[in-house]
């Protein structure tokens, strides 16, 4: 059976993210697989020696958002597998959906306050693209609550 896979990064923005997927989950009665991706790039920038204990804490911090997002889809009915995996955050997305035969990826537009959009609308939209190329699943974009 097709699922429906969901990338977060947790904290309200991912919000409406996670409601999205729960909602199309309750219309198609498919299992949600939420995706935590642990990316350490940003340590290329330091000259830290403790990479892995880093990447320990991200992996706790991913597993941690996503059993609350799975505990958010169960109160609605809603089967959802937790995942948390390290790399790149597009390839994992297209990776999973191959894994679990995903007919949907769910993708938010996260913001800080006061912050532009993470991703240009054309950024978004070429990313969005590449999913749906690169998956074969149709991407949905969530809209952050206003």
């Amino acid at each position: 059976m097709p699922g429906i896979v969901c990338a977060i990064r947790g904290g309200p923005a991912s919000q409406p993210t996670i409601q999205k997927a729960i909602q199309l989950a309750e219309k198609t009665h498919q299992t949600v697989y939420f995706l935590y991706v642990v990316n350490l790039d940003f340590l290329t920038l330091t000259s830290t020696s403790r990479v892995h204990v880093v990447e320990k804490e991200l992996h706790q911090m991913g597993e941690f958002i996503l059993l609350t997002a799975q505990t958010q889809a169960a109160k609605n009915s809603v089967t959802a597998e937790p995942v948390v995996r390290k790399g790149q955050v597009r390839d994992e997305i297209i990776g999973l959906c191959h894994e679990v035969g995903a007919e949907y990826v769910i993708l938010g537009q996260p913001r800080g306050q006061n912050e532009v959009d993470t991703f240009t609308h054309e950024h978004m939209e070429q990313f969005r693209q590449e999913i749906e190329q690169e998956s074969g699943a149709k991407v949905v974009l969530a809209e952050e609550a206003q």
